[in-house]
C-alpha cells in the first residue's frame, strides 16, 4: 500500500485581478505550507492557476486550510478549491 501523500491541489478560476497569487501564497504561508510548484495563465480576462503545496510542515490540519482558501476566493470573487493529491489524481485519471 503506498504512502499518503501530503500534497495538496489547489486550483483558482476566475476574472483576473491584482492580489490572486499573493492571497493565495499568503494564506498557504501562514499556515506553514510549502508551496513546490505553481503554473497560472490568463486568457483575455479570466484567470486559471493550478499550485502544488506540501503540508508536511503544515501548522493547521487540510480541512482549515482549505475553508480559508475558500473564504480567500469569496473575497477576490474567484473559485478556489483544495484537494489531496491523491483525490486529485483519482478524479482526473485519464
Amino acid at each position: 500500500m503506498h504512502e499518503k501523500s501530503n500534497r495538496i491541489i489547489v486550483t483558482v478560476i476566475g476574472v483576473d485581478k491584482v492580489g490572486i497569487i499573493a492571497g493565495v501564497a499568503a494564506v498557504l504561508a501562514e499556515a506553514n505550507a510549502n508551496i513546490v510548484d505553481i503554473s497560472q495563465t490568463t486568457l483575455r480576462e479570466f484567470f486559471t492557476m493550478i499550485m502544488m503545496a506540501d503540508l508536511e510542515h503544515a501548522s493547521v490540519p487540510f480541512d482549515e486550510l482549505k475553508r480559508r482558501l475558500e473564504a480567500l476566493g469569496e473575497t477576490l470573487g474567484v473559485k478556489i478549491d483544495a484537494q489531496h493529491e491523491d483525490v486529485f489524481k483519482f478524479m482526473h485519471r485519464v
